[in-house]
C-alpha cells in the first residue's frame, strides 16, 4: 500500500489532527477532543509513538508504475533494435542474467507489498526485499552444484575467485607488552588496530538498532566470543585472536561502545516527536533542510519489549532470534572458508551491507508477529526470507566442507556447552512448568485455609447466600429475585 493510500484509507492517521493550514500543525493535541470518538488511535500499542502528519502526497511518494514500465520497455527496445548482439556466449549469458535480475527488481520495487518501514521511501525497502529473493535463488543454485563447480562458478562473478586460499600463520605472541621488541613493545596491539575495529563498532551499533534491547545485545556479543573460542579447531582464523583481543578489544571496546551508542540513539528516537509536514509547507530554508535530514529517520517508533520470561512462547522466540543471529555471524566466516573467498573481497562486504538493510525489517516483523494485539496469521515476508537465507547458507557450508564441521569439539569445550545447555533447559522447565504448578498449589492451599478460617468470606457478592441458609426457606419468590426479574 502506498503512502498516500495509507492516509486516505480510514481517514487521518491515528492521533493526527485534521489539516487546517499551518495552525493545526503547531502543537500536538493533549488528548482526544471532548465528545469526539478516539477512533482507530485507541488501539495503538503503549510502546508505539504517536505520529502527526499533514497528509502531503507529493510526486516523491507516488508509485510511478507506468513511468518505470515505459523506461524499461524503451531500454529493452534499444538493446533489441539498435544494439548489435556480440558473438561471445559467456558475455551474452552474463548480460542476460543481469538484465533478468534488473527487470525483476523493477517489478518488485513498483509492485511488491510494503513492509513496516516507510523511510526514506517504501521503494527502498521493496528493493531490498527483491534483493533478498535474488540472493536466496543464487544460494539455492550454488547449493545444487558440485563442490568444484560451485567454487568455479564464482569466477563468472570475479575471475580472481575459485582458487584455494593461501595458508596463513595464525596464532603467535599474545603479549600486550613485548619486552623483546625494543623498538615497539606494543606492536601486538597496533597490529590489531586495523579496519576491522571501526567495522566491529559500526556493526554492533546497527545491530543494537535492530534488536533494541541491551540484554539481548550483550548476550549475543558474549556468546559469539565463546563460539570463536569453541571453533578454533575448525576455522584457523578464530585462533588468531588473543584473550585481550576477545574480551577487551571486541566485547568491551568495539562491541560495548557500539551497543552504548546504539542505546543512546534508541533513547533519542523513543523521545523524539514524530510530526511530519510537507516540504513545501515549511516556510524557512532551515526548516526545509531539517525536514530533508529527518527523511532518513523513522516515520514512527516502536519500543521493543521482548519480555522473554513472560511466557514459554516468547522465551522460545527470543532464544530462536539469538540462535539465528549467531548462525548468521558464523556463516560469514564459514562461507568465506568453503567458497575460497578472501576476507577483504567486496562480496563479503556486500553481504554484510545486505544483512544490515534487511535485518532491521526482519526484526520488526518478528516483533509484530509476537507482540501485535491484532491477530497475525503469518510471519512477515522479510523475516521469512532472512530465516530461509540463513538456513540455506548453513546447508551450503555443510555440503561443501562436511569434514571441517564434523571435527569433534575438545573435551573441555564440549563439557562447557553441555553444562550450559543443561542449565538453560533446567531453568526453562522450572520457570514455565514447575514454578507455575507450585504457585497454583500454594494458591489453592491458601484459598482453602482462608475458607476454613473465615467461613463468612464466601459472601463476597450479592449473588450468593450466607452459608447455612437453606434455599427452601427463601421461598420461590426469593429464588426468582436473584435472577432476571419475573415477567409481569
Amino acid at each position: 500500500m502506498r503512502r498516500g493510500e495509507r492516509r486516505d484509507a480510514g481517514g487521518p492517521r491515528p492521533g493526527s489532527p485534521v489539516p487546517a493550514g499551518k495552525a493545526s500543525l503547531e502543537e500536538p493535541p493533549d488528548g482526544p477532543s471532548a465528545g469526539r470518538d478516539p477512533g482507530p488511535g485507541a488501539g495503538r500499542r503503549s510502546t508505539e509513538s504517536e505520529v502527526y502528519d499533514d497528509g502531503t502526497n507529493t510526486f516523491f511518494w507516488r508509485a510511478h508504475t507506468l513511468t518505470v514500465l515505459f523506461i524499461l520497455t524503451c531500454a529493452l527496445g534499444y538493446v533489441t533494435l539498435l544494439e548489435e548482439t556480440p558473438q561471445d556466449t559467456a558475455y551474452n549469458t552474463k548480460r542476460g542474467i543481469v538484465a533478468s535480475i534488473l527487470v525483476f527488481l523493477c517489478f518488485g520495487v513498483t509492485q511488491a507489498k510494503d513492509g513496516p518501514f516507510s523511510r526514506p521511501h517504501p521503494a527502498y525497502w521493496r528493493f531490498w526485499l527483491c534483493v533478498s529473493v535474488v540472493y536466496e535463488l543464487f544460494l539455492i543454485f550454488i547449493l545444487f552444484q558440485t563442490v568444484q563447480d560451485g567454487r568455479q562458478f564464482l569466477k563468472y562473478v570475479d575471475p580472481k575467485l575459485g582458487v584455494p586460499l593461501p595458508e596463513r600463520d595464525y596464532g603467535g605472541n599474545c603479549l600486550i607488552y613485548d619486552p623483546d621488541n625494543e623498538t615497539d613493545p606494543f606492536h601486538n596491539v597496533w597490529d590489531k588496530l586495523d579496519g576491522f575495529v571501526p567495522a566491529h563498532f559500526l556493526g554492533w551499533y546497527l545491530k543494537t538498532l535492530m534488536i533494541r534491547d541491551w540484554w539481548m545485545c550483550i548476550i549475543v556479543s558474549v556468546m559469539f566470543e565463546f563460539l570463536e573460542y569453541s571453533l578454533e579447531h575448525q576455522l584457523p582464523n578464530f585462533s588468531d585472536e588473543c584473550w585481550w583481543d576477545h574480551w577487551i578489544m571486541d566485547v568491551l571496546v568495539c562491541n560495548g561502545l557500539g551497543i552504548y551508542c546504539g542505546m543512546k540513539t534508541l533513547e533519542w528516537l523513543s523521545l523524539k516527536t514524530y510530526k511530519w509536514q510537507g516540504l513545501w509547507n515549511i516556510p524557512t530554508y532551515k526548516g526545509k533542510m531539517k525536514r530533508i535530514a529527518f527523511q532518513f529517520t523513522p516515520y514512527s517508533w516502536v519500543r521493543f519489549e521482548w519480555k522473554p520470561a513472560s511466557s514459554l512462547r516468547r522465551w522460545l522466540a527470543v532464544c530462536g532470534i539469538i540462535l539465528v543471529f549467531l548462525l548468521a555471524e558464523l556463516n560469514t566466516f564459514y562461507l568465506k572458508f568453503v567458497l575460497w573467498m578472501p576476507p577483504e573481497h567486496y562480496l563479503v562486504l556486500l553481504r554484510l551491507v545486505f544483512f544490515v538493510n534487511v535485518g532491521g525489517v526482519a526484526m520488526r516483523e518478528i516483533y509484530d508477529f509476537m507482540d501485535d494485539p491484532k491477530p497475525h496469521k503469518k510471519l512477515g515476508q522479510q523475516a521469512w526470507l532472512v530465516a530461509a537465507i540463513t538456513a540455506t547458507e548453513l546447508l551450503i557450508v555443510v555440503k561443501y566442507d562436511p569434514h571441517t564441521l564434523t571435527l569433534s569439539l575438545p573435551f573441555y569445550i564440549s563439557q562447557c556447552w553441555t553444562l550450559g545447555s543443561i542449565l538453560v533447559l533446567t531453568w526453562t522447565i522450572w520457570r514455565f512448568f514447575l514454578r507455575d504448578i507450585t504457585l497454583r498449589y500454594k494458591e489453592t492451599r491458601r484459598q482453602k485455609q482462608q475458607n476454613r478460617d473465615d467461613p463468612g468470606s464466601a459472601v463476597g457478592n450479592g449473588d450468593q447466600h450466607p452459608p447455612g441458609l437453606d434455599e427452601d426457606l427463601l421461598g420461590p419468590g426469593a429464588a426468582e429475585g436473584e435472577g432476571a426479574p419475573a415477567p409481569n
